[in-house]
């Protein structure tokens, strides 16, 4: 059986869980998300823990039994808790202002940057270098945090550019002169 698939999975108090066939649909405090279960798999609710179940043995279906459970897992946790990514903007001259929903960069380009997020996804800019992405769907916070990085990735040489809290950044050293 699969190792992750087997696990069940705690629903926390205020999460609802709602099974039709193949669909989930799980409310939370802070949002609603649905899941459509891959053909082979069953989920079952009770006692406030939800289990999935397989068909068979077989590779493919024990591949979706364990990604299934992991999904629902993520899911689960972000209608009750949430998800964010925290990023900073290194580089002189380099910063983020935000202009209502939409996020403005200065980044060493000829023109600032305009990113727009999905509506699902919050942008909190805390200081003019520093900002985080929240939201409850785990796949599209660290999408969207991953399409902001793209805007100017940190360089190799000063380490300038966007990147994630706590990413470190392997430097390559400069030209040396010869004598």
């Amino acid at each position: 059986m699969s190792r992750v698939g087997r696990e069940p999975i705690p629903v926390p108090e205020g999460v609802k869980i709602s099974i039709d066939s193949s669909l989930l649909k799980i409310n939370g405090k802070l949002g609603e998300l649905e899941h459509s279960l891959p053909n082979g798999i069953t989920a079952v609710l009770e006692d406030n823990v939800l289990r999935l179940n397989r068909k068979n043995d077989t590779h493919d279906q024990k591949a979706l039994h364990g990604l299934s459970r992991a999904l629902l897992a993520n899911m689960v946790h972000g209608v009750s808790h949430g998800y964010k990514k925290d990023l900073e903007i290194i580089g002189v001259g380099y910063r983020c202002d935000k202009k209502g929903k939409a996020i403005q960069f200065a980044v060493g380009f000829s023109h600032r940057v305009v990113f727009i997020p999905p509506d699902e996804i919050e942008i909190k800019v805390t200081d003019t270098t520093k900002f985080n992405v929240s939201g409850i769907d785990k796949q599209l916070v660290g999408d969207v945090s991953a399409k902001i990085r793209a805007i100017r990735p940190p360089e190799p040489y000063k380490g300038k550019g966007i990147r994630y809290v706590g990413e470190k950044v392997r430097r390559k050293a400069g030209k040396t002169t010869v004598k």
